[in-house]
């Protein structure tokens, strides 16, 4: 099962990702392609978007906006 373990935003609205069941890989997702759907549109606030931490195993941000772990992983790019 893969989960996130731990997030830091980047410029540009990136994610910089270390995943667990993934042997600690570290990987970049571009958040920029989501921002267009409604639940997503709050994180085009770089101020908001810099909110982004870990619970249960995938990155969440206030409001209930959360992410599925698959689709981190699968759409990041490794580092």
């Amino acid at each position: 099962m893969i989960e996130v373990n731990s997030v830091e935003t980047i410029p540009g609205y990136g994610l910089l990702l270390t995943f667990t069941g993934a042997g600690g890989e570290q990987r970049r997702f571009d958040m920029r392609p989501y921002l267009h759907y409604p639940v997503f549109r709050r994180l085009e606030n770089p101020g908001y978007f810099s909110l982004a931490r870990v619970d249960y195993g995938t990155v969440t941000w206030p409001g209930d906006i959360d992410i599925a772990p698959e689709t981190l992983y699968e759409q990041s790019i490794p580092l």
